[in-house]
């Protein structure tokens, strides 16, 4: 027969109970918590390093809160990976200086395909027959800040700048708050110090997203990437550091490697298992597969979510590194192969000016040949007036260049420094220097234009393709390829030679495509289009800052086209939805000779209008309103409700701004209703327009 319990065996049994079930509980809140570190880490790589959110802002803080209440209630349970430590420490005074257990080293250089064979020859040249030829593996040359980090028995611990090689500078605080970085490694809890070096980055995507914060806050934007990163890391206050989208990536093991691991691809697999990012890592058997790789990432380079400057080449057998050993200061068995230099200094012999087919007025610069990103350029443009202005760069200069895959070359500093005695600031020419037609360069704008829209050559397709559009002369069938045609063959230079075409009837019936039917049909509709109206012509004319409503306000404001082309600025200004840069152009416009010629030409060919009917406002009941329609009408079009307004003595604008009325806003009105709103212009719908006109 069993002995009963004694009361003392009870009080045990049941402590062990509640032992066990709290055990259980516990096991059960550091499950929960692990779940959201994982998702959380999961989501922090997605964001910071992929620029791939895989949950939206709201869903990312409610987890993190989650996490907090957790930690918070028990306080006991706080996992050493807790994504809530990375959030910045205390700022600090300055930085401690830590001399590295291993020196960091630099690596040596190849640049092109023959210093690359050099390099594996040497290998070759330093290891017996039966080990030469050996396999290499090939790393992304990431373009960071290299830093040295520290694990004891799993834990993250610290964290060191490269420095000069020996000794760098403890960055442990900031490195805790970077995203992908780990702070603890389950699967590495027994190896008692690890250490692992890598490059911190920031992504192109996390980058540009600081930048334009930056912009919008009116604070200095960053270079490039790379000093983003470098700036992250040396800010004393931790907490800015956790501000930035910094991202680590491992490229190799100095202490702790499993004794297992015999390469360098092994060893960065093993990394990336146990919790780190590394880079593409790719294993070749000589000189030519690997050649081939590194054209294969040139071509591909701007697809990566971070900016790379090379790839290094390692021997990958980690005994044989043993092996080979160091030179001074690199390694004999690894070296960097370079991509062609994306930044070069040369000398800017001269600037000339080119006319685009808008009328764009662009500076382009005349360089002492260089190579830039494998590529020999000897031109560079310099955009616009503004643009120089602003780089103050002179025929002379000592400039670099910089040229970033298919991207244009730019000139992206003046080295004011090397600048000749006798330098002198650019100026911007007052003529074309296509056609001499006046230039504009309006004001508080950086482009310049040439005036001459209807006679310069460098314009001319372009005026030729408006001139004949549906909302211009609507000469139907003389389309863009056939204008195009007839430019290059000689039968068209400026759209009064469209009305000149029935001489060439002959030559055009030659033509590829087109034949006699076709001449025909184009030379009636050409025809048809003689008779239109002022507003349609002065559209035609292609006047820069003109568009239709402008154009009809012109036509409604002076009623004759003599009268527009000889009206001073201040009469123009008058003009509803003219202001101050259009003016200008307008007035430039009918001053140049080359249009005045053109314009007379097609008067002579017999283009006309029917008089324009002038609105008397004075006494009307919309007479001193200014008003604008945007979106669309039930009841009538837009142009009819137009010229109901005009006839109410109204002036109609095609844009908002200050001294507008009234916004008519029909169905799906836009971007005007809330610029009316934000400026308190009044906002009337469709029905109560319809009433107004009703009882008007």
């Amino acid at each position: 027969m069993t002995d009963p319990i004694s009361p003392l065996n009870s009080k045990d049994i049941n402590k062990d109970i509640n032992t066990a079930k709290s055990a259980a509980n516990d096991a059960a809140i550091i499950a929960k918590m692990r779940t959201l570190i994982d998702t959380l880490k999961t989501h922090n790589y997605a964001y910071y390093v992929l620029d791939n959110p895989i949950l939206e802002d709201s869903e990312y803080d409610q987890l993190r809160r989650s996490l907090l209440a957790l930690e918070e209630e028990y306080p006991d349970l706080v996992q050493p990976d807790s994504l809530i430590n990375q959030v910045g420490d205390m700022p600090l005074s300055a930085f401690t200086q830590v001399t590295h257990d291993i020196s960091m080293l630099s690596l040596g250089n190849v640049f092109e395909y023959d210093n690359l064979r050099d390099f594996m020859r040497r290998v070759n040249d330093r290891l017996s027959v039966a080990q030469q030829n050996p396999e290499y593996e090939i790393e992304l040359k990431l373009d960071g800040l290299a830093v040295s980090l520290k694990y004891a028995y799993g834990k993250f611990v610290q964290a060191v700048t490269r420095g000069d090689g020996q000794t760098g500078e403890d960055i442990t605080q900031n490195a805790k708050t970077i995203r992908n970085l780990p702070l603890w490694l389950a699967d590495a809890a027994d190896i008692g110090l690890l250490e692992v070096r890598g490059e911190v980055l920031m992504p192109k995507a996390g980058f540009e997203r600081l930048n334009r914060l930056a912009e919008e806050k009116g604070d200095k934007t960053f270079a490039n990437p790379r000093n983003a990163a470098a700036g992250s890391l040396r800010q004393l206050d931790p907490a800015i550091a956790a501000s930035r989208p910094l991202a680590f990536y491992c490229y190799s093991v100095n202490q702790g490697l499993p004794e297992s691991i015999e390469t360098q691809s092994a060893a960065l697999a093993w990394l990336k298992d146990i919790g780190f990012s590394v880079s593409a890592v790719k294993v070749v058997q000589n000189p030519r597969e690997a050649q081939d790789y590194y054209e294969s990432v040139i071509a591909t380079r701007s697809d990566l979510p971070f900016e790379i400057d090379g790839m290094v080449i390692k021997v990958n057998s980690l005994a044989l590194q043993q092996q080979l050993g160091f030179l001074s200061r690199e390694p004999r068995w690894a070296t960097a192969y370079k991509f062609p230099a994306e930044t070069v200094m040369t000398r800017l012999h001269s600037i000339d000016w080119q006319v685009g087919r808008t009328g764009a007025i662009t500076p382009v610069g005349k360089l002492e040949p260089v190579k830039v990103g494998g590529v020999t350029v000897s031109n560079v443009t310099l955009h616009n007036f503004g643009e120089i202005q602003r780089l103050d760069v002179r025929a002379g200069d000592m400039v670099s260049v910089h040229r970033a895959g298919d991207v244009i070359p730019k000139v992206t500093r003046v080295w004011i420094d090397q600048r000749p005695e006798n330098s002198e600031p650019v100026k911007l020419p007052s003529t074309c220097p296509v056609c001499d037609s006046p230039v504009v360069l309006p004001k508080d704008e950086a482009l310049a234009r040439c005036t001459g829209g209807l006679f310069c050559p460098a314009q001319q397709v372009e005026a030729l393709i408006h001139f004949v559009s549906r909302r211009a002369m609507d000469i139907d069938g003389l389309g863009a390829n056939w204008l195009i045609s007839f430019f290059e063959h000689g039968l068209i230079k400026t759209v009064a030679d469209i009305y000149q075409l029935h001489n060439h009837q002959d030559e055009l019936i030659t033509l590829e495509k087109l034949g006699e039917k076709s001449v025909q049909n184009i030379i009636s509709a050409i025809e048809a289009s003689k008779h239109t109206t002022l507003a349609r012509f002065i559209y035609a004319l292609g006047i820069r800052g003109v568009g239709e409503t402008t154009a009809q306000n012109l036509a409604q404001q002076f009623g004759d086209l003599d009268a527009l082309m000889s009206a001073s600025i201040e009469k123009l200004l008058l003009t509803p939805d003219v202001g101050a840069i259009t003016a200008e152009l307008a007035y430039k416009f009918f001053r140049a000779p080359h249009n005045i010629e053109v314009i007379t030409a097609l008067r002579d060919d017999g283009v006309y209008w029917d008089k324009v009917a002038q609105v008397v406002s004075e006494g009307l009941p919309l007479d001193g309103q200014t008003w604008v329609i945007t979106g669309a009408l039930d009841s009538m079009a837009r142009d009819e409700a137009k010229a109901k307004l005009q006839a109410l003595g109204a002036k109609v604008s095609g844009s908002i701004s200050a001294k507008t009325t009234v916004l008519l806003a029909g169905d799906k009105a836009g971007s005007k209703m809330a610029k009316a709103e934000k400026l308190g212009v009044k906002v009337v719908g469709e029905e109560e327009f319809l009433k107004m006109l009703e009882n008007s």
